[in-house]
């Protein structure tokens, strides 16, 4: 009788040694259980009725989580910010409280607040306690700018902060006029501070064609500056002031815009005296 060769068949070990493969059982174990899945949920998303189902499903998981208390913001605190200020950013940001913080725009409402006149930089954050902090830096008038629209607040870089109403409410401040004047704030306050001694006579400054300045006092007198190195020109007049007191006497206009030919023109009162003087001098 003959007995069965032990020996595996051909096919039988081929599919042995495969199976021993790393990359093949992996494949058996994972890509195959993958494969199954990924066939079923297409089949199952593939009727519209299970995708919304799946979408609605999502949405209320996530209103879930953003509306949990420790999510909820309930109120605004504005802090840096005048009562004017304030009031303008809780009219151009307005939320009705209580929201989700997941809701707010921060970085849009950031660029809302910076574009008013008056804020000069803000930072905005939520605080724990459901609380949506705004911090404001204004904008710190320095001068007082009379144009055609009246007089506006200007900041130390001539950025506009708001119309200042009245002259008389903000006396302390130096006053500029003329077409391109809050273009050179800058250079108007430098002016300001060079003034010394005719710092209690001084009016204001005038900018004359957008590119130099006028030094107004009082009694009616001018000094007329350069365009280039305006302030060293008012120094040379203050010197010249404080050696021989220019300023005090009967003068009309100083013209400094021709720095190696300083020139001055005296009132009408003087010249009228003057001639008078010459006209007795002649008779004598």
């Amino acid at each position: 009788m003959t007995r069965p060769d032990p020996a595996p068949s051909r096919w039988s070990y081929r599919l042995q040694r495969l199976m021993l493969t790393p990359l093949f059982r992996t494949l058996i174990r994972v890509g195959l259980p993958l494969t199954a899945a990924f066939v079923g949920a297409m089949i199952y998303f593939s009727q519209q009725d299970n995708r919304d189902a799946l979408r609605l499903w999502l949405v209320d998981i996530r209103n879930e989580i953003q509306t949990r208390p420790e999510f909820m913001v309930k109120l605004m605190a504005i802090d840096g910010a005048g009562t004017s200020v304030a009031e303008d950013i809780r009219e151009i940001t307005p939320i009705d409280f209580p929201v989700s913080s997941f809701d707010l725009d921060l970085d849009n409402m950031r660029a809302t607040i910076a574009e008013l006149p008056a804020v000069r930089d803000v930072s905005i954050r939520v605080r724990p306690g459901g609380v949506l902090q705004v911090d404001v830096v204004e904008r710190v008038p320095a001068i007082l700018w009379r144009d055609a629209d009246g007089v506006a607040l200007l900041d130390e870089h001539g950025f506009y902060v708001r119309q200042a109403g009245a002259r008389a409410d903000h006396a302390e401040l130096p006053l500029i006029a003329g077409d391109g004047a809050d273009r050179a704030v800058p250079e108007a306050l430098a002016l300001f501070r060079a003034a010394g001694p005719l710092r209690t006579r001084l009016r204001g400054l005038v900018r004359i064609g957008e590119r130099r300045w006028d030094l107004v006092l009082d009694r009616g007198q001018r000094i007329l500056l350069p365009e280039n190195q305006p302030v060293q020109a008012l120094e040379r007049v203050i010197a010249l002031h404080q050696a021989q007191d220019v300023m005090a006497r009967d003068l009309a206009m100083v013209d400094m815009r021709i720095g190696s030919r300083p020139t001055i023109r005296m009132n009408e009162a003087a010249v009228e005296q003057w001639w008078q003087i010459n006209k007795i001098g002649f008779k004598d």
